[in-house]
């Protein structure tokens, strides 16, 4: 797959703190891309570095196979977690100023923003100052002004903060409508919920260092430790006849008439030999292997590397 950004053995030093070390990403075009971490990793220098805000003290950037140079800032979208408006300005005025800025022209523009405004619930706002709009408000402002110059990449950091869930569902819809459109989108958050249901392929960064990079499914599955979530009927035996040294039971418990465990498979065993012992115990009524959540994963994954 082809990728729009590139980060190739990426160094970044300040003042007694390595902010990153040596790291190396690839960022698919046309996906949902999440830079993950704990705070203090390494994730917002490593956008500043992209938006060439500040510059690596080693390594390369390449954007659609160029080495990254000021030209490409123009397409390039940037929604900061530190978000800033000009508090005294009118709301209308300030998004075609800031539009302007990015090269689009004022008709253009005004067309854009209307359009923009309505769907965004803003229109009534167009001619009130910027600091009498709610945080959330403001947060959409800042959104429609970073995308409305369609820019080849997305950077969003910590977009859904201060939202409420029917305004995270808004942007959450927007953001699938750009990728669909052709954007690239790196999308940095500690909310893993959302990168579950967002995110094409994920980076985590820890301690200056990336510690996993991959596909979103793949890396869950790479994770699932062979535990399985039974439902049974008409059991003629118990689970404890089945041999403990090759399965363990978790958890077990009764509901609606059924018998529910969660099983782990040791020793090598496959799911064909747990399903051959489960058998032998009753019927099987549902049978699904417990794949671990992203929160669990970037858990786990920090604190092996702590």
């Amino acid at each position: 797959m082809d990728n729009l950004i590139q980060v190739n053995s990426v160094t970044k030093d300040f003042t007694g703190h390595r902010a990153l070390d040596n790291v190396s990403i690839s960022v698919p075009k046309q996906s949902i891309y999440g830079l993950l971490g704990p705070n203090g990793a390494g994730k917002t220098t490593l956008i500043r570095i992209i938006n060439q805000i500040i510059g690596p003290d080693k390594g390369e950037i390449f954007f659609n196979g160029e080495k990254i140079r000021p030209k490409h800032v123009e397409k390039i979208g940037y929604l900061p977690e530190e978000r800033g408006l000009y508090k005294k300005m009118k709301v209308g005025e300030q998004a075609l100023y800031l539009a302007q800025l990015k090269g689009l022209h004022y008709h253009q523009t005004k067309k854009l923003l209307k359009e923009w405004f309505e769907k965004f619930d803003l229109l009534n706002w167009w001619n009130k100052k910027a600091e009498t709009l709610s945080k959330g408000m403001q947060q959409k402002l800042q959104f429609i002004i970073t995308v409305l110059h369609n820019p080849k990449l997305l950077i969003f950091d910590e977009p859904f903060t201060g939202f409420d869930p029917i305004n995270v569902n808004i942007l959450k819809d927007e953001i699938f409508k750009l990728k669909e459109q052709g954007a690239t989108i790196i999308f940095s958050t500690h909310d893993m919920g959302s990168v579950e249901e967002l995110c094409d392929e994920i980076a985590l960064i820890n301690k200056s260092k990336k510690v996993l990079e991959g596909n979103v499914r793949k890396i869950k599955k790479e994770h699932a430790k062979q535990i399985f979530r039974v439902e049974m009927a008409g059991l003629s035996s118990s689970f404890e006849t089945l041999k403990k040294e090759n399965f363990e039971i978790v958890e077990q418990s009764t509901k609606d008439g059924l018998i529910e465990a969660v099983i782990r498979i040791n020793n090598d065993k496959t799911t064909n030999d747990l399903l051959e012992a489960l058998i032998e115990v009753g019927n099987i009524v549902s049978f699904n292997e417990v794949i671990p959540s992203m929160n669990e994963i970037f858990i786990s994954t920090v604190t092996q590397n702590q």
